[in-house]
């Protein structure tokens, strides 16, 4: 199994979960990057293969050795849930090798036709979570998505409750920033949220990112406000995912910490800006009014772009049609 990005691996994770459940007798080997790994901490039947891209197996010939270092395992099928170059290789070494190879569909001409100008097909999508389930079905396992089980929440370390003390409140996780300018909210309006939220009783705001601007400015809001706590970059990510699984609601743009908190089952609530969830990426199991989602009628081309990184003439600033006062409404509804 080859991964991508963050949010593309924690999609994979209700996915792997209903499959391990329905396939008890089933052994899977997920192959990503080494840092992924806490992702898959705590699914029976699922072990972690690291691929080190950057150094060891690199390039055709590291693939290659990847790949003899794989058979080793005695894998009967591949399932190829990125289908990007690196992913096609691997999988023809096997193909070659005579296993069962399957691989993901991307719907890269109905993606076309959602975020087209002209001739828009505007229309739910399959979702990502399906994309992947095919995948296995196509290898000949039948996979149900519609009755998921979530873990229990795990049990907060010390460590997490010497940063946010011992929970006895609500805890909302906010986590602002995305890969790209035009699927977050903007940070002057995403301040105005945390400041309402901070003057909620019984109400305590934890900060989520990653990078050092992005930590300078959450210390920043946090000093600015009380019942505010910025807790990135002081605790690693596998402390991070247990404490992901004890918020009582995340607030995320279209990105990873989406999915982080949606794969424990926690209430997710998404903005959205030229993306949208009808693209295939919203939070596994989510219901839609759970997605905030700018003005369409007075931007009708969204969602102009799949993953963020193509803006449409004058969507610069469709997230300001959606209001601070109903983003935070819509957080204290949904903890209540």
């Amino acid at each position: 199994m080859r991964l991508s990005a963050m949010g593309d691996v924690a999609m994979t994770i209700p996915v792997l979960r209903a499959f391990v459940k329905q396939h008890p007798t089933t052994k899977i080997t997920v192959l990503s990057k080494p840092f992924l790994k806490p992702l898959f901490a705590d699914i029976k039947n699922v072990n972690f293969y690291a691929a080190d891209v950057t150094k060891e197996h690199k390039g055709f010939f590291g693939l290659l050795k990847l790949y003899k270092e794989l058979k080793l395992l005695n894998i009967d099928a591949v399932a190829d849930l990125h289908n990007v170059l690196r992913s096609k290789i691997v999988r023809t070494f096997f193909k070659l090798s005579i296993k069962n190879v399957s691989f993901i569909d991307k719907g890269r001409t109905e993606k076309k036709a959602l975020t087209s100008t002209k001739n828009k097909v505007f229309k739910q999508l399959k979702t990502t979570h399906e994309r992947y389930a095919d995948v296995f079905r196509n290898l000949g396992f039948q996979l149900d998505l519609s009755n998921p089980e979530f873990p229990q929440q795990l049990q907060l370390t010390q460590e997490i409750i010497k940063i946010t003390g011992a929970k006895t409140e609500k805890w909302i996780g906010i986590a602002p920033f995305a890969q790209y300018n035009s699927k977050m909210y903007p940070l002057d309006l995403m301040e105005q949220v945390i400041s309402e939220l901070s003057k909620k009783e019984n109400l305590k705001v934890l900060l989520f990112g990653g990078g050092k601007k992005e930590v300078d400015f959450l210390d920043k809001i946090a000093n600015n406000y009380i019942n505010t706590i910025n807790v990135a970059g002081k605790i690693k990510f596998g402390v991070e995912l247990n404490l992901i699984s004890n918020l009582d609601c995340m607030l995320s743009m279209d990105s990873g910490n989406a999915h982080f908190s949606a794969m424990f089952g926690v209430p997710t609530i998404t903005i959205w800006g030229i993306t949208h969830p009808f693209t295939g990426f919203a939070p596994f199991n989510q219901p839609l009014e759970n997605a905030l989602l700018p003005d369409l009628e007075k931007y009708p081309n969204i969602p102009c772009s799949i993953y963020g990184n193509k803006v449409c003439e004058g969507y610069e600033d469709v997230m300001r049609t959606i209001s601070p006062k109903d983003v935070v409404q819509k957080l204290i509804n949904t903890i209540k």
